[in-house]
């Protein structure tokens, strides 16, 4: 700022129009009033003419290099700063004008920038080229000296060329016109004669109005990029191009898509469809909504609408089921050079008490009998009998009393040859017939032991002829059933009934093949308070060793002992042999497969999945209709009589449940709140207690503490051992329950003729006797067109004015009823006696 330009001390300020914003200044606004001028730099443009005319371009050399062997390359060309237009003074100028006039300087300005930077980027990409020219041609010339003169000194090696740099800064001529024409406020202007030039090396140039902190890192790509018009890329295009590549690379649009086989099971949610399928889970969801069903990433779709979404999106679908984990558990058939003899099963059924385990016993050599309870057998055995010859025959030995039906059924389905005992001296009976169509429905062969052959009473023909009514033909009327005449007492004919069954094992054939994962049936399961679970496994197939990962059921486990019929521990058992497993997770069901698998996450899979299906089963109720209602209501009257059932196997305990649902009536239903193996716990007794349930205990007992917890509850503990005794006692109980049955006998029937009013409110009727008798103090009961209005009893009753106690049929008296004055002339009146009976079920 000048002199006269500046504020003195007492002078006023002359009036008059004063300029806003000086020259090269803008002016701007803020809140409240606020101002600001901001300084604008107008780089001006310098146009040097040629004498014909024409525009010329001032070269600007930097300073001089040292010398080099090799011809330096030759300097970028910097086009001199053009000269800008003077502009008119500012009175003549308005202020629109000069805001225009100074953004069209500064486009100018920005455009000159760009076209001096990519110049630069010409020159340095010229020059690399150039410098690697150069280094291919010397290591050439190296090469070519060498071959041609190989014992001659080496020559010195080229100096290498600088490298490349970018254009060299302008020359102190161009430095001081450059300075000559800066802005009009002439800041840091430099007068008078030019500054020595000190020589140094050179350094990278940097143009004025370059800014590098945008340009980003130079590369020869980039160099080489630019539109049409010869222009450099914007920052925005090149994060743009950046972003397009980040994008390919990651897999974006341009990478080709991948049909993938999507695994699909019954029921997926939309997330997990989307991983499988490695799309955007927004995009299903997006899907689904064209489809018209709203969902949510976490909702569950069924497989028909995940086989659309897949479908829609170009991949292949793989169907599976829940069942699918089954797949391939019993393995694939085994070939015929494979297989080996293996020893027959063979099953023994009859009737109760027909000597079916003193036979097993005679066989054996061993006394079973004296083990079971009542002499009576109640769980199925297996063994193993070595005879004479050398051979070996497993023996199931199945219960005979009718509540086994489903034993003497998983016996008949396990074996190869069933020997049905008959009793001499007694016939066929029930439970023979029963096992004789067993037999039938398994299609085994059958071998017929007449037992008890020793008796007096003992008639084996009439046994025979017995068996024509059920279409069991022997050899000896001319059929192909064989039978023995036995004695197990005696042990008479026992060798003839092993012939028998060596001789039918022989036409059968049986093989099996030892190497492989073993696979059987569980025959019986009881839960041991010492060793656990304990199941009874008849092996088919292949061979099960201790260490074995085995499924059986929804149960799983690991083989940790394997225990012979005579107690004896193996370590592997192989086809036909009976064995006891411990290691079980749980209590398996008689009749359930065992199967060994090969690792321990398969077993687990299968028994989770095995569960599942028995939970649904138990949860599931039937659809509902009009019969099903009925049948609810009706069960919803007849009386309960819970229970708790223990017993000491499986089998056992099936049994008695389904003997306690036979005994159910209308009028009363045995429910079975729990079954289970093993002895009574402190949570059984419990859940007596809640539900006022007694506890039976088949062949097991209470503890300490739960005995101790059902007597301060009032809790009833029911041992039995005998599977009669049980079933008779639980229909007493039930019948108890019920309490005494009460028969009603009508004893007379009389018309009421007239009513007469007897004292103040009550009333008196004129009865004729029709039938029987009335007597005092009977019930009665008034009807009037065959419709009961009272039930009560006769309170008085007279004749001729005289209390009588009876009245026979034929003649008149009168009577009074207790709290009633409904009655008409013309209603007929009942008297009757109820008898009280003991009920039985």
């Amino acid at each position: 700022m000048s002199d006269e330009n500046k504020p003195k001390l007492g002078a006023r300020a002359p009036l008059g129009i004063k300029r806003t914003v000086d020259v090269g200044k803008v002016k701007q606004s803020f809140s409240h009033g606020r101002t600001k001028s901001v300084v604008v730099e107008v780089k001006r443009r310098r146009v040097l003419g040629r004498p014909d005319g024409a525009p010329e371009e001032t070269v600007v050399e930097a300073a001089p290099e040292a010398p080099a062997p090799v011809a330096a390359p030759p300097k970028p060309v910097v086009e001199a700063p053009k000269p800008r237009p003077v502009a008119p003074p500012n009175d003549l100028m308005s202020r629109q004008e000069r805001q225009a006039q100074l953004l069209r300087e500064a486009e100018e300005a920005r455009l000159q920038m760009l076209e001096d930077q990519r110049r630069r980027e010409e020159a340095v990409r010229a020059e690399a080229a150039e410098a690697e020219r150069r280094r291919a041609e010397e290591k050439r010339r190296e090469e070519e000296a060498r071959e041609a003169a190989p014992a001659a000194p080496e020559p010195a090696p080229a100096q290498e060329p600088q490298p490349a740099a970018t254009p060299a800064a302008p020359a102190p001529t161009a430095k001081r016109e450059a300075a000559a024409g800066d802005d009009e406020n002439a800041r840091s202007v430099r007068r008078g004669p030019p500054l020595p030039v000190r020589k140094e090396a050179p350094k990278p140039a940097r143009g004025r109005g370059e800014d590098h902190r945008r340009s980003g890192k130079l590369t020869v790509t980039r160099a080489l990029e630019g539109d049409e018009n010869g222009r450099a890329r914007s920052l925005a295009a090149l994060r743009r191009a950046r972003e397009k590549e980040r994008r390919a690379h990651i897999g974006g649009a341009n990478q080709a898509k991948q049909v993938r086989d999507v695994v699909v099971p019954e029921a997926i949610t939309v997330q997990e469809l989307a991983n499988r399928m490695a799309e955007k889970g927004a995009d299903l969801v997006k899907a689904l909504f064209k489809m018209g069903s709203m969902a949510t990433i976490n909702t569950t779709i069924d497989q028909d609408t995940a086989e659309l979404l897949v479908t829609e999106f170009g991949h292949n679908i793989k169907r599976v089921s829940d069942s699918d984990v089954e797949i391939g558990l019993e393995g694939e058939a085994d070939n015929d050079t494979d297989l080996m003899p293996r020893p027959p099963v063979v099953t023994i059924m009859g009737h109760v008490d027909h000597g079916k385990t003193s036979l097993l016993d005679a066989l054996r050599g061993t006394d079973v009998v004296s083990g079971e309870a009542g002499g009576i057998t109640q769980h199925i055995g297996a063994y193993q009998v070595k005879v004479a010859t050398g051979d070996i025959v497993t023996f199931l030995d199945t219960p005979g009393h009718e509540a086994f039906t489903e034993m003497r059924g998983r016996g008949a389905n396990v074996t190869d040859i069933v020997v049905l005992v008959v009793a001499g001296d007694d016939g066929l009976k029930p439970q023979s017939i029963e096992a004789i169509s067993h037999t039938k429905a398994a299609g085994v062969p059958m071998i017929v032991a007449i037992n008890k052959s020793d008796k007096p009473g003992s008639k084996p023909q009439k046994v025979r002829e017995e068996l024509l009514q059920h279409e069991v033909v022997v050899e000896d009327m001319g059929g192909d059933v064989q039978d023995v005449e036995v004695s197990a007492l005696k042990k008479t004919n026992l060798d003839k009934l092993l012939d028998a069954i060596l001789l039918q094992a022989e036409l059968l054939e049986l093989k099996a093949n030892p190497n492989r994962p073993g696979e059987g049936t569980v025959i019986e399961a009881k839960l041991d308070k010492g060793r656990g679970p304990v199941a009874t496994v008849l092996v088919s197939r292949g061979t099960v060793r201790v260490g074995d990962i085995f499924v059986v059921g929804a149960e799983w486990g690991k083989v940790r002992a394997l225990v012979d019929d005579r107690g004896v521990q193996v370590k592997e058992a192989g086809p036909s042999k009976p064995v006891e497993v411990l290691g079980l997770s749980g209590t398996p069901m008689a009749g359930d497969v065992f199967a060994v698998v090969e690792n321990e996450a398969r077993a687990r899979e299968i028994a989770a999945y095995r569960a599942s299906v028995l939970q649904r089963k138990r949860t599931t109720q039937a659809p509902a209709n009009l019969e099903t209602m009925f049948s609810a209501l009706k069960e919803k009257q007849a009386l309960e009589y819970p229970l708790i059932v223990k017993g000491d196997v499986q089998g056992s305990v099936e049994a008695i449940v389904a003997a306690v649902n036979r005994i159910s009536t209308d009028d009363i239903k045995a429910r079975v709140l729990h079954s289970g193996v093993g002895g009574i716990t402190e949570s059984d007794v419990t859940l007596a207690s809640a539900s006022g349930a007694p506890i039976i205990g088949f062949g097991v007992r209470a503890n300490a503490k739960a005995r101790e917890i059902a007597e301060q509850r009032g809790v009833a503990l029911k041992y039995y051992d005998v599977i009669y005794d049980l079933v008779d006692d639980v229909k007493a109980a039930m019948a108890g329950q019920l309490g005494p049955e009460k028969i009603e006998h009508v004893v007379g029937r009389a018309e009421i003729r007239e009513v007469f009013q007897a004292g103040k409110h009550g009333k008196a009727a004129g009865l004729l006797v029709l039938e029987g008798f009335i007597r005092k103090a009977l019930k009665a009961r008034v009807m009037r067109d065959d419709v009961i209005i009272y039930n009560g009893s006769v309170s008085s009753l007279r004749r001729f004015k005289d209390d009588v106690a009876e009245v026979r049929a034929g003649l008149e008296c009168g009577v009074t009823l207790e709290a009633t004055t409904d009655i008409k002339a013309g209603d007929y009146l009942e008297t009757f006696e109820v008898e009280e009976r003991e009920r039985t079920l």
